[in-house]
């Protein structure tokens, strides 16, 4: 049997959920109720479900921009001009995406096991499912339809973004939505500056280092071209989004004084002013000003993450935490690598041109994109995604065959006596 075929046994497989897990013996020894945030198995309730839902909200930004071109310039109605800063979810993939990958280091005292480790894992983790997703994109994009206004991807823009420099040299564009993913690999690389950081410091203290000299980067930016130049290639605000994102893990992770705090109520708090700035100014100003938006969100996103990672509010937990956004979140990554060349193809397709622009297009493209976006990521996730996620390695995910193949082999079809035999002594 061909490892092509093993595999398709594990990608049937692999999507058994696992039942969920019991109460922890502490809090059976304690008596109490079992608290919906970290479990024994140290998996923060809710983020997932952050997950799914950040990445279902890029899908209707690239539908609002479709339906509303030039945005503010063609007014859209009240109810539907919050999708046009798809920018917010990408800076809550980010804040996430620091806090899960500090959990860890916060509980060891800011160290890693092992650096070979985290990078073999990171590496594992994203990089199958993006070079499968940027090979999708090159095909919808020279077979199927490029949007028009883009620069078309050649052999460079394989090169260049199958490598994650695409905000380094600028080439063809397969797939807009990766200019994130190269970004989030950087930040991979900055993590174990952060801890040393960290240990020398505090977690606060390298978040404030962090903000410090981004802040000054981009008060540089108006007065130097070079300095002006990093902001729009390489979005140095993200890094503040990671760090915050690590320092809500350290504070998850800490004594009950620090873990007791209204992480919550300070969330709701830090909102407040963003939301009524970005109400006042409109979205000509919010989208002139992403990077200063952006770190206007850091201190809400953080105290959230805090919040999250100590179980409060329990109430919106067990939203985020219901089965279909845990489903969701399980392959949001695969929906973000994926919907945009599908997003195009239908809108430029079959849609733009005989819908009436405006509120119908979005209805029309809502109504078909969400449930293939989701329907085809749930798919391409089965396939390039959650294998790699469930099994960290070569050696796991062969074990993982065989193991697959072992049933196959005892209940395939036997032609003799002798065969049957030998499968009931199996």
């Amino acid at each position: 049997m061909t490892f092509a075929v093993d595999y398709a046994f594990v990608i049937a497989t692999v999507h058994r959920r696992p039942r969920r897990a019991a109460p922890s013996a502490v809090n059976r020894a304690a008596g109490g109720p079992v608290t919906p945030g970290v479990t024994h198995t140290r998996r923060v309730a809710g983020l997932d479900g952050i997950r799914g839902l950040a990445a279902v909200f890029v899908v209707l930004n690239h539908v609002f921009q479709r339906a509303w071109p030039g945005y503010p310039v063609n007014p859209a109605p009240f109810w539907a001009a919050e999708f046009d800063y798809g920018r917010f979810a990408v800076i809550v993939f980010i804040a996430v995406s620091g806090f899960s990958l500090g959990l860890a280091p916060a509980r060891r005292g800011w160290r890693f096991d092992s650096l070979a480790t985290f990078a073999h894992r990171r590496a594992w983790r994203i990089l199958p499912p993006y070079w499968a997703a940027l090979g999708f994109s090159l095909v919808m994009t020279w077979y199927v339809l490029a949007q028009p206004g883009w620069a078309r991807p050649d052999g460079k823009s394989v090169l260049v973004y199958g490598l994650l420099a695409q905000d380094a040299v600028p080439v063809g564009i397969p797939n807009r939505a990766f200019w994130s993913i190269a970004i989030e690999a950087q930040l991979y690389v900055l993590l174990p500056a952060l801890l040393v950081t960290i240990r020398r410091t505090s977690a606060f203290a390298m978040a404030a280092m962090v903000a410090a000299i981004v802040v000054s980067v981009g008060l540089l930016a108006p007065h130097s071209v070079l300095m002006n130049d990093a902001v729009i290639r390489f979005v140095p605000d993200l890094a503040v989004l990671f760090a915050v994102g690590v320092l809500a893990a350290g504070i998850a992770t800490a004594g009950d004084r620090i873990r007791r705090q209204p992480w919550g109520w300070y969330s709701l708090f830090a909102v407040a002013p963003v939301v009524l700035i970005l109400t006042v100014k409109g979205a000509s100003w919010s989208n002139d000003n992403l990077f200063w938006v952006d770190l206007a969100w850091a201190p809400a996103i953080g105290c959230f993450l805090a919040a999250l990672g100590t179980s409060r509010p329990r109430a919106l937990i067990r939203v985020l935490d219901a089965r279909a956004l845990r489903s969701l979140g399980s392959f949001s990554y695969s929906l973000y690598l994926t919907h945009a060349p599908i997003v195009i193809a239908v809108s430029y397709g079959l849609v733009l041109g005989r819908v009436a622009p405006g509120t119908p297009t979005f209805l029309v493209l809502v109504a078909i994109l969400l449930p293939v976006t989701i329907g085809f990521a749930r798919v391409f996730a089965a396939v390039f995604e959650l294998p790699f996620q469930r099994h960290r390695g070569w050696a796991p995910l062969r074990a993982a065959i065989s193991a697959a193949r072992r049933p196959a082999q005892t209940y395939g079809p036997a032609p003799g006596r002798a065969s049957h035999a030998r499968a009931d002594a199996t």
